[in-house]
C-alpha cells in the first residue's frame, strides 16, 4: 500500500529512516510536521520530502509529542479522512467515513452539524422551503428515533396525528416529521444507530430512504443529519452548523469542516461562518397565557402574546414533567423536539388546553443567497 509519513524533528533521522524500512508500506514520501531539537542540515531519511499527501493510500504517523499532542493530530487527522485516507498511529486507526452510492444523478445538499441541539433540523427545513419556491424538493431525514422502515410523508401531519403516533409507541417528534410539518415539502423518514468520532453511522435505513426519495423525482433531495452523525450517502454539497457549545476545530469538527462547501453558526460569530439567529414561529395564533416549549437556543421575546412561562427541557423528561405538573397556562407553545407530544401535547390534552406548533426562522444576513448559490451547482454537477 502507497503511504506517506508524518515525522519530526525530535527523532534522529537514522531512527527515522529504519523505522520507515521496517514497516509494510510503499512510500511516496515523508511530511516533516515540525521540531527541531534532533534536526541537522541534509538528514537523510531513505524517502523525499513532500508536502501533502500525493499518491497516498493511507497516511502513517510517525510522530509524537511534543511536535504532535492530541488537537494537532486531530487536525492531521481530519486532512487526512477528508482527503478519503486512512489515518494510522502506533495504537491508533481513523478510517474516512463511507459515503454510498445511491442510484440516482439528482442533485443533493447535505446539512451536517456539529453536534445536537446545534439547529441543524431549522437549516434544512429553511433551505428546503426556500428551494421548493421553484423546485421539486424531497427532504430525506435520519435519526434515532426513526422509523424501521424508510417513511414517506408526503403531506404535513396535524398535531392529532402526531398524538395518534405517540400512542402508538412511535417517537412522534422525530425529525422528519418536524420537517414536514414546518417545512410542508414531502420528507423521508429514517433511522440511524451509532455514530463514530468522524460521523460515521453504524447502522441505518438511510441509503434505502434515498433511493425512495429518488424515486418520487425530484429536482433536488436535502438529507438533514442526526447529531454529530453524518448522511452516509454521496452528496454533491454539504452545509455545516455549528452551536454555541460547538467550534470548527475540536477533534473531528476540523474533518466536518473540510468536507463543508458552507458553513452556518447558530447563535454565535464565528470566522469563516455565516451568523444566524433562530427565532420561534408558532403556526397558529397565541390565545390567553403561553407557556413556550423549546430544546433551547431559540428566541422567545419577540413573541407577541402573554408569555407565562418558558422551558428549555424538552430533552430532559424529568424536570419537563416536574415543569407541567405546576404550569398554569391556557396555551402551550412547542417546538416538536423530544418529548414534545408524548410528554407536552399529552398534558394539554389531559387539562383541555390549546397546543401550538412551533418553527424556526433562521435569520442571516446573506443566508438565503448563500443558501441559493450553492443549489445551481449542485445541480449543474
Amino acid at each position: 500500500m502507497k503511504a506517506v509519513a508524518l515525522i519530526d524533528g525530535e527523532h534522529v533521522a537514522d531512527v527515522v529512516r529504519d523505522a520507515l524500512a521496517a514497516l509494510p508500506y510503499d512510500w511516496v514520501g515523508a511530511v516533516l510536521v515540525g521540531g527541531s531539537e534532533k534536526l541537522r542540515g541534509g538528514a537523510d531519511y531513505g524517502v523525499p520530502i513532500v508536502d501533502g499527501f500525493g499518491e497516498a493510500e493511507v497516511v502513517i504517523d510517525l510522530s509524537d509529542e511534543p511536535v504532535l499532542g492530541p488537537a494537532e493530530r486531530f487536525r492531521w487527522a481530519s486532512r487526512a479522512l477528508a482527503a478519503g485516507l486512512p489515518y494510522v498511529g502506533a495504537d491508533f486507526r481513523f478510517d474516512p467515513p463511507r459515503f454510498a452510492a445511491w442510484g440516482s444523478d439528482v442533485p443533493s445538499i447535505a446539512v451536517i452539524g456539529a453536534g445536537k441541539r446545534v439547529g441543524k433540523t431549522a437549516v434544512a427545513a429553511h433551505l428546503a422551503a426556500l428551494l421548493a419556491r421553484d423546485r421539486n424538493v424531497v427532504v430525506v431525514a435520519m435519526g434515532r428515533g426513526g422509523p424501521s422502515e424508510p417513511e414517506l410523508v408526503e403531506q404535513p401531519p396535524s398535531l392529532d396525528e402526531l398524538v395518534a403516533l405517540s400512542r402508538s409507541g412511535r417517537h412522534a417528534a422525530s425529525d422528519h416529521l418536524e420537517i414536514a410539518a414546518l417545512a410542508r415539502v414531502p420528507t423521508v423518514g429514517c433511522r440511524r444507530a451509532g455514530g463514530g468520532l468522524a460521523g460515521q453511522v453504524f447502522v441505518s435505513n438511510v441509503v434505502e430512504g434515498a433511493r425512495l426519495a429518488a424515486g418520487l423525482d425530484p429536482d433536488l433531495v436535502v438529507f438533514d443529519s442526526s447529531g454529530s452523525a453524518i448522511p452516509p450517502v454521496e452528496v454533491d454539497r454539504r452545509i455545516l452548523v455549528v452551536g454555541p457549545g460547538h467550534d470548527l476545530d475540536s477533534y473531528f469538527n476540523t474533518y466536518r469542516r473540510l468536507l463543508a462547501d458552507l458553513v452556518v453558526s447558530v447563535g454565535r460569530e464565528l470566522e469563516g461562518a455565516i451568523p444566524v439567529r433562530l427565532r420561534l414561529r408558532p403556526e397558529q395564533p397565541l390565545e390567553g397565557r403561553v407557556a413556550v416549549f423549546t430544546a433551547g437556543g431559540v428566541e422567545t421575546d419577540h413573541l407577541e402574546a402573554d408569555v407565562v412561562h418558558v422551558s428549555v427541557n424538552l430533552g430532559n423528561r424529568l424536570a419537563l414533567a416536574a415543569e407541567l405538573e405546576r404550569l398554569e397556562a391556557d396555551t402551550y407553545l412547542v417546538e416538536l423536539k423530544g418529548a414534545a407530544i408524548d410528554l407536552v401535547a399529552e398534558d394539554a390534552i389531559v387539562r383541555g388546553r390549546n397546543v401550538v406548533a412551533a418553527g424556526n426562522e433562521v435569520a442571516g444576513d446573506g443566508l438565503d443567497e448563500a443558501l441559493l448559490a450553492l443549489a445551481p451547482a449542485a445541480v449543474a454537477s
